[in-house]
């Protein structure tokens, strides 16, 4: 599918599955509150497609679908039939009108559970945190070597790629020095200290970590498959050679292997490839050709495959991948409170809120890479819905909730008047927020670095 739209598709996925369950929330409670509900709607603006239920509600599906709302019977917004004033929203309790407002994010984080859960159960893929660091990287000057398997991060054990690169991320946006331990190709373990103080202020976590140079060690120069049929084949290799050397290159890696290739074809197709068999050096002569692979432009091949990267598979069974998704909630929550500390005190620079088109492009990389890894997304955004929503701002459930602390405090509701001085206060800070992601999102697009 073309990026673009894919990018679409797998935001109006994540858009519709979230803020459904998000109104869910609030519609449920609501009715075992005994509130009456007018309408429950996904999107905004037109009704798009639209029926009464049995209950009389309108369900529908708008035209502009970033977000949702529920529509309750409401004494504020006009009068109210006699006759149906126990089913009105202020007629209620304090706490069922707090159980209601808090209902939608807390119907967000139990989605979060339920996917990271459900992830677990199938098995989430990851890497080995085996990595390299690119040249004059700060990795490098820490003495970052190819092939050093990360240990510890922060003092704390690691044993995927993804758990470091948290760890990591999350640190870069303090620009601390960062403490590791890794073991080396040789067995040795080192301790090492990532200079993160180098970095300069006021850039986001994409280009922090572009700086720091930390990445997956590429696999080794290994012919893992031999296509049959192909250039590689016909000349004579096989399955496991080492290769060593394009025209007399040395090749360090497979990522190397490739670039030499398209860098030697496109002078001559005629290559000269020397490998290491079972500790014999062989040398073949490889006639390259031009090929499309994944729908890709054509390009110089020979016909062999790498070996896998080694894997970190996380499956569990029911009750372990429970005990571990509540764990990866509650970490996750502390991240992101932590970055919006970070961001509050100016520590961190707020480059690193997204928008939609953000959301947009690693919804649609998520899904590429896997039912697991778009689980994890899913969870992620739902829980980042379910924390934003819960902030003490005006037109968010967290403003509503803030209200409602005030009445218990001061035993009687707030004034309409301040209610509608915090609206505009609320839609102002929103409309900030909106266009500072949005400025950002269109920021990396076009100097993404």
């Amino acid at each position: 599918m073309n990026p673009f739209l894919g990018s679409v598709f797998w935001l109006l996925v994540t858009l519709g599955v979230l803020v459904t369950f998000h109104e869910f929330g609030h519609y449920w409670v609501a009715r075992r509150c005994g509130v009456k509900v007018l309408r429950f709607s996904i999107g905004f603006g037109r009704a798009i497609w639209k029926r009464i239920g049995r209950d009389g509600t309108e369900y529908q599906i708008a035209a502009i679908p970033l977000g949702g709302y529920v529509k309750m019977l409401d004494a504020r917004e006009g009068d109210v039939d006699p006759v149906l004033r126990h089913q009105e929203f202020t007629a209620q309790s304090i706490w069922k009108r707090i159980a209601i407002v808090a209902a939608g994010p807390g119907f967000n984080i139990i989605f979060t559970i339920a996917a990271f859960w459900l992830m677990f159960m199938l098995g989430r893929t990851d890497y080995a945190p085996v990595v390299t660091a690119t040249p004059q990287s700060l990795a490098a000057q820490a003495g970052i070597q190819p092939g050093d398997r990360l240990l510890t991060v922060g003092g704390e054990p690691v044993t995927t790629w993804s758990g470091s690169f948290d760890t990591i991320a999350n640190a870069l946006l303090g620009r601390t020095p960062l403490a590791v331990t890794v073991r080396g190709a040789d067995g040795v373990q080192r301790s090492l200290v990532l200079p993160l103080n180098r970095l300069p202020a006021g850039q986001d976590v994409g280009q922090y970590m572009d700086r720091l140079g930390l990445e997956l060690a590429p696999p080794p120069a290994i012919a893992a498959i031999v296509e049959p049929g192909d250039p590689a084949a016909l000349a004579g290799m096989q399955s496991g050679d080492r290769i060593l050397s394009i025209n007399g290159n040395a090749v360090k890696d497979f990522n190397e292997l490739g670039k030499q290739i398209v860098a030697a074809a496109s002078k001559s197709p005629k290559l000269t490839v020397a490998v290491d068999r079972h500790g014999a050096s062989k040398t073949f002569a490889v006639t390259a050709r031009m090929e499309s692979v994944a729908n890709n432009a054509p390009q110089w091949v020979i016909g062999v495959r790498p070996p896998l990267s080694e894997l970190a598979i996380q499956r569990y069974g029911a009750g372990k991948a429970l005990v571990e998704s509540l764990a990866m909630t509650w970490q996750r929550t502390t991240d992101t409170f932590t970055m919006v500390g970070k961001m509050v005190t100016g520590e961190a620079s707020t480059r690193n809120i997204s928008g939609v088109i953000g959301i947009a492009q690693v919804a649609n990389a998520a899904a590429q890479m896997g039912l697991d890894r778009f689980l994890e997304f899913l969870g992620l955004v739902s829980l980042s819905l379910a924390i934003i929503n819960l902030l003490p701002i005006p037109v968010l459930d967290g403003g509503h909730l803030l209200y409602y602390l005030i009445e218990l405090i001061k035993g009687s509701p707030v004034s309409e008047r301040t209610m509608i001085a915090g609206q505009y206060v609320g839609i102002a800070l929103l409309c900030t927020l909106m266009g500072l992601a949005f400025y950002n999102d269109i920021h990396r697009i076009i100097l993404p670095s």
